[in-house]
């Protein structure tokens, strides 16, 4: 025998999962757009150093300009020299609903090489 209370409760587990859905769903795709982020950085860091390694050896700025286009698909590359090093500046915006961000990575080489 079921008593009036439960029936008074049926559906009320649904009605609060309906609830609680779309802000779980709202945090598992902040989490994601974050590691999205932090692994284009990493590419971004990555290819500065590379570019910059490059520059210090002699390469030319479009040699640079191509390892980081390699790496990254796409970074704008700024080149600054101050001796005795060469610094290589790639920035790079967000995909989708992330494009108000900017990533920045900065990466100098001794030029010349040694």
């Amino acid at each position: 025998m079921r008593s009036r209370s439960a029936d008074g409760d049926r559906g009320s587990v649904t009605a609060e999962f309906a609830v609680a859905l779309p802000a779980i769903a709202l945090v598992l795709a902040a989490c994601l757009a974050s590691v999205q982020l932090v692994a284009e950085q990493v590419r971004l860091t990555d290819a500065a150093a590379d570019a910059a390694r490059a520059l210090g050896r002699g390469e030319t700025e479009a040699v640079a300009a191509a390892i980081a286009d390699r790496i990254t698909g796409g970074a704008a590359l700024a080149v600054s020299a101050e001796a005795p090093f060469v610094c290589v500046t790639l920035s790079s915006a967000g995909d989708g609903f992330l494009a108000a961000i900017e990533l920045r990575a900065e990466s100098c080489a001794v030029s010349g090489g040694l």
